[in-house]
């Protein structure tokens, strides 16, 4: 999840008030949130793909491009406006650059080194990092037994992911180090944005729609200072970072958003353990990437430990 919205619903239980009644003709929940998972599971495929053609600045830059002209789209539809204040403004701009702009160039530049289905593993980690976080940061979220030892197990899954009785042999450390800084990325945005945007007045859309826009504007500021213009367009390169936008950066939005909308944050965040799946099938069947016993091991460890941690204390 990488959205003010995603982290705004993600912060609390949705009231009743707030969950639509099913509307006819509407495709079931379950389906679009099958649909959501095969895309964001997708996306570290064509990452890989994208950055076989263009430099990773380049991919993220067109990621978040069409991914914003998607945003966009929406929000002409539904005739949103772009939010006001200079103060909202100020804050999207870090959200942008925690949520998107920087984890979404780690994640292109790792993958430059390690195989897609590890990136997608150490994406995985993101709930555990937003443990350890909101143990610090967040006072009202204090931590139970439960969650502290599902910190301990998904960190012995990471540890089991990267072959650490071997040493890490054979692994890139400053790729593998990128895709998980890029995990740490997110929560440390979402911990920003409910604290700073929690009672912003504005709608989701309207707040996301001006989040990729602002770190598109970062991108585009950014990308040629280190990159060049290519020479030559690759076509399956280029097709994959206009997937890559559109559907795993736009169209995913607003998936998420309808999900948490019609069935609540906790049933929608739940799409973060069938990435890692998904992105590892992915890897393997399409681009050939081998797998080691370790990866599938370490990542279900690490899935039943982010699981864990995302239990609360009941009422």
């Amino acid at each position: 999840m990488t959205t003010v919205t995603a982290s705004r619903n993600a912060a609390g239980p949705a009231s009743a008030s707030s969950v639509p009644p099913r509307s006819r003709g509407r495709l079931d929940w379950r389906l679009r949130f099958a649909a959501l998972s095969l895309i964001w599971g997708f996306s570290f495929l064509l990452i890989k793909v994208g950055t076989d053609g263009y430099a990773p600045f380049q991919v993220t830059l067109g990621r978040l491009v069409f991914g914003t002209a998607v945003l966009a789209a929406a929000m002409a539809v539904k005739r949103e406006r772009l939010p006001r204040g200079a103060r909202t403004w100020g804050h999207l701009t870090v959200a942008a650059f925690l949520l998107n702009a920087l984890p979404f160039s780690l994640f292109a530049y790792s993958e430059l080194t390690i195989p897609s289905t590890l990136a997608g593993i150490c994406n995985a980690t993101s709930p555990l990092w937003g443990m350890a976080l909101s143990m610090v940061a967040l006072s009202e979220d204090r931590p139970t037994r439960v969650r502290v030892v599902g910190l301990g197990i998904g960190f012995i899954g990471v540890l089991t992911v990267l072959g650490a009785w071997q040493g890490f042999h054979g692994l890139d450390a400053t790729g593998t180090a990128m895709a998980l800084l890029a995990s740490l990325s997110y929560p440390i945005g979402w911990i920003y944005v409910r604290r700073t945007l929690a009672g912003a007045g504005e709608s989701h859309l309207s707040l996301t729609g001006a989040q990729l826009l602002l770190a598109t504007v970062q991108l585009a500021v950014v990308t040629p200072l280190f990159t060049s213009v290519p020479t030559s367009f690759s076509l399956v390169p280029l097709l994959a970072i206009v997937a890559l936008g559109a559907l795993g950066t736009g169209l995913a939005v607003l998936l998420q958003y309808g999900l948490v909308a019609e069935v609540g944050p906790t049933t929608a965040q739940m799409v973060t353990y069938f990435i890692p799946v998904i992105a590892t099938a992915a890897g393997v069947a399409v681009l050939g990437e081998s797998l080691a016993w370790s990866t599938p091991v370490g990542a279900v460890i690490v899935l039943a430990g982010a699981a864990l941690t995302q239990m609360r204390r009941s009422a």
